[in-house]
């Protein structure tokens, strides 16, 4: 248990976290989330948290566990949470759970969970995607005319990695002799930039299902003598992924509600020549491999390990780290076209994407086909990210020390203003995880200010306005002038003082100062503020 002043440093920690951002660089698996709010939460505020199915997030997570464990050499900013995610996975896998509950309660007693935001973007966002099942030949024909590239031998990404897979973020080369130079782009790579090196894995008939591989990552080729051929991502040629569909939304071509995957298609088929410069836009290009998975396995995500549909997410690698549990709740399109499902599951990060950054951003794998490629297609809605962190590590531990300021008597109270008042009132946290409005100083109430009353704070001092000059008074004729001693005297304690009148510049009094003053001219006030800068750049 938290005590409450230990409760004021958490939600103090947060609002610090989230609103300077961090100054670090954030390692996979750290917990230091540049521009990333972080809030405590309870299972009980996890909307639908009784009803998931999680023995199939269990399943899931004991497939990131294999890969889990046989990492050998963490990065040195998530090396503590790899070790506490290896210690819970060696629990899991002596573990045999029967029902939803026992699952439940084993999430329950090794993870807390920890809401996750972007600063000043509460709800996170939700794409989906798929493994496109699309026709091809192994050998080019009159038919299927359209490559798919495997990875060119002159490719190095930076630092000089050739093997391997390579992230689909970062700089890559084409080594030319010596020297290093920006790789083909997508309309180069058409124009045959690799043609003669014998580097096709597959051919497709239709241009556009060859586009829509590389944005998914994978796909089943489904040969002419029954065959299907497995091809997942292998590396890319290092330019900047364009998304067409927001091109198309910014000409006016598409609205935004109703783009969709489908939508892009139906554009491109009703439009070739235009479809095909679109498509050059995009200089970004992916490269792949044949994999030995059979038709009834699940792609292998970037972690290594087949995913789950439904339960995989693709997240930003260099935030997360693979195996992450994320409890999501959003409404989403899947039953319909109308965002009225709601979706509340328990997730695993088994993947990534080159669109896919920020820490609360993910794309779910709905699974292979057209059907699951009409749902994920549609897939573009707000969501509540709520990550899964093991009970071993402190999130807060970089402010848990952090001195609060010491907490006064009663007889304190009265040197205190309403401001300060309310402000120590907005730094508990809120009693149900939602966000809460916070009293102004005039709406406190009396019983929150105690028996003492406060002092309402002075406002603050106007900047000095320029003096306006002193004017004798002239006398009626036949009055005599007071002595300096009866002007000085102060009136009586009945005789209110008189209002002071403002000064009329009259002709009248134009002329008394001239009388008075003689020929010399009116003193004048130095510009102050605004005035003075508008008085130096007329100059």
């Amino acid at each position: 248990m938290i005590s409450a002043r230990g409760a004021r440093s958490a939600a103090l920690a947060a609002c610090l976290w989230g609103g300077f951002g961090a100054a670090w660089a954030a390692g996979p698996g750290s917990l230091r989330f540049p521009e990333a709010s972080l809030e405590p939460s309870t299972w009980s505020q996890l909307d639908g948290w009784a009803a998931d199915d999680l023995r199939v997030a269990y399943a899931t997570f004991l497939g990131s566990c294999r890969a889990i464990l046989a990492q050998e050499k963490p990065a040195p900013a998530g090396r503590r949470l790899t070790e506490s995610m290896k210690g819970i996975c060696r629990r899991a896998k002596k573990l045999d759970l029967a029902n939803d509950a026992e699952a439940r309660a084993f999430f329950e007693a090794n993870f807390m969970p920890l809401r996750i935001a972007k600063v000043g973007d509460p709800p996170g966002f939700l794409t989906g995607y798929y493994e496109p099942i699309v026709a091809g030949s192994r050998f080019p024909t009159p038919e299927y005319t359209v490559p798919i590239y495997r990875r060119p031998g002159d490719l190095v990404a930076a630092g000089g990695k050739k093997k391997g897979q390579l992230s689909n973020k970062g700089k890559v080369y084409r080594k030319v002799g010596r020297k290093r130079v920006p790789y083909y782009t997508r309309a180069e790579i058409e124009d045959g930039a690799l043609d003669g090196r014998h580097l096709e894995v597959c051919w497709v008939k239709d241009p556009i299902d060859a586009f829509f591989i590389s944005i998914q990552g994978s796909a089943r080729i489904q040969l002419e003598d029954g065959a299907t051929l497995r091809i997942n991502y292998d590396a890319h040629n290092g330019h900047r992924y364009l998304p067409v569909g927001r091109v198309l939304i910014d000409r006016g071509e598409v609205t935004k509600e109703e783009m969709s995957m489908e939508r892009i298609r139906q554009w491109m088929l009703a439009h070739p020549e235009e479809g095909r410069e679109l498509r050059r836009m995009n200089n970004s290009y992916v490269f792949y491999r044949v994999t030995g998975l059979s038709d009834h396995q699940e792609p292998i995500g970037a972690q290594g390990e087949s995913l789950t549909p439904g339960r995989s997410i693709a997240v930003d690698r260099h935030l997360h780290l693979y195996g992450t549990l994320f409890w999501i709740e959003a409404e989403l399109p899947i039953a319909s076209e109308v965002p009225e499902t709601k979706f509340r599951r328990l997730m695993v990060a088994q993947d990534t994407g080159s669109a896919i950054v920020g820490p609360s951003r993910a794309d779910i794998y709905f699974g292979a086909g057209e059907e699951a490629g009409l749902i994920g297609g549609r897939i573009k809605q707000p969501g509540r990210f709520v990550m899964l962190v093991p009970r071993d590590i402190d999130p807060f531990a970089r402010w848990r020390n952090v001195p609060l300021p010491p907490e006064k008597p009663d007889g304190a109270v009265a040197a205190q203003s309403l401001e300060p008042a309310a402000a120590a009132t907005s730094i508990d946290p809120p009693a149900a995880g939602r966000p809460t409005e916070t009293a102004r100083p005039s709406e406190t109430p009396v019983a929150a200010i105690g028996p003492v009353p406060m002092p309402v704070p002075a406002p603050k001092a106007a900047p000095p306005k320029a003096a306006a000059p002193k004017v004798k008074e002239s006398k009626p004729a036949g009055e005599k002038p007071k002595s300096r001693k009866a002007a000085t005297k102060k009136p009586e304690a009945h005789r209110a003082p008189a209002e002071k009148k403002p000064l009329e510049r009259s002709s009248s009094l134009l002329s008394g100062l001239k009388k008075m003053f003689g020929s010399k001219p009116e003193p004048t006030t130095k510009p102050h503020g605004k005035a003075r800068k508008a008085h130096a750049s007329a100059r």
